[in-house]
């Protein structure tokens, strides 16, 4: 999607959270040059690298460690794992006003609701992040084009005004009607590839074996089922589909959970599986794969918390 911006003036965007995803956008839109970019992080960095098929890009990169050093902005693009909001809400504190448009680039579903109550009035854009990237370094990323589109938002004026902030980007943004349904499709994708990988220790490449991808349509199945319970246009095929389009990704790309794992990190189960088998019981539909998924997700998860990692 393209917007003429030659007479917008700069605006101040703040990324909160600089792993693989944040790191990604923070690079596109300091190496565009059209806002003035700050990253709130923990780890001090003054440049960044974003590693791209058939390029790298360099670009120095504005970052702050402590939240009273921030002032408000008029974008706060919040790049956390969900469970990690609690650590965001000072920094949202401190970026958000009335005026403040807070662009949710992380997993999983009901984000709004979630949000609210930390964004002191701000305007909260859902989005949904298609790309795959990873984080390398503090200062350097790796970043994979998805298939069709990089992002995905609502149509709305929010949602348009987030496509216009990346103009210039070559980051490629689906406006739709039917945000819900893009939600729960790629809720589909991410509750086969991110804990297969997480429990296999595994890459991409665990997907190629037959009984994982039996195993693979099964879940969905039971995960489709849920998503039209909960709203969303979803049809038989696209437990198959979702399946389809996992294994265009490339064998040696990983997913977050399983980046989490090998780091020994809180895994992001709650905005994933959990967010399949709440809903699921919320609708009374049996879920036997995916609870099991969730129990042996939920063992890894607590025993990293109980070795205090």
């Amino acid at each position: 999607m393209s917007h003429p911006h030659a007479e917008r003036p700069r605006q101040t965007v703040a990324i909160v959270g600089l792993g693989s995803i944040g790191g990604v956008i923070a690079g596109m839109l300091r190496a565009a040059d059209r806002h003035d970019v700050t990253a709130c992080v923990r780890t001090p960095v003054d440049r960044l690298t974003v590693e791209r098929p058939g390029d790298v890009v360099q670009t120095p990169l504005r970052a702050i460690t402590d939240p009273l050093q921030a002032t408000p902005v008029d974008w706060v693009l919040l790049c956390t794992k969900v469970h990690d909001v609690p650590h965001a809400a000072p920094w949202l504190t401190r970026l958000c006003t009335p005026n403040t448009r807070v662009a949710v680039l992380q997993n999983g579903i009901g984000h709004v609701e979630r949000l609210t109550p930390l964004v002191g009035g701000a305007t909260i854009v859902p989005t949904i992040v298609y790309y795959n990237s990873e984080r390398l370094a503090p200062d350097r990323v790796r970043f994979r084009p998805a298939d069709h589109q990089e992002f995905a938002v609502r149509d709305d004026a929010d949602g348009r005004a987030f496509a216009e902030l990346l103009d210039g980007t070559a980051m490629r943004l689906l406006v739709s009607e039917d945000f819900l349904t893009l939600t729960w499709k790629k809720l589909l994708l991410n509750v086969i590839a991110n804990p297969i990988t997480a429990l296999a220790m595994e890459r991409m490449t665990v997907l190629r074996r037959d009984d994982v991808q039996a195993l693979c349509l099964e879940t969905l199945r039971e995960a489709v089922a849920v998503g039209r319970a909960e709203g969303a246009r979803l049809r038989d095929d696209d437990a198959a589909q979702a399946l389809a389009t996992i294994l265009t990704y490339p064998a040696e790309a990983g997913t977050s959970m399983y980046f989490d794992r090998l780091a020994g990190r809180p895994l992001e189960i709650e905005a994933l599986t959990g967010a399949v088998v709440a809903a699921g019981r919320k609708h009374d539909i049996p879920m036997p794969v995916n609870n099991t998924m969730f129990t042996l997700l939920r063992a890894v998860h607590d025993a990293h918390v109980a070795a205090g990692r």
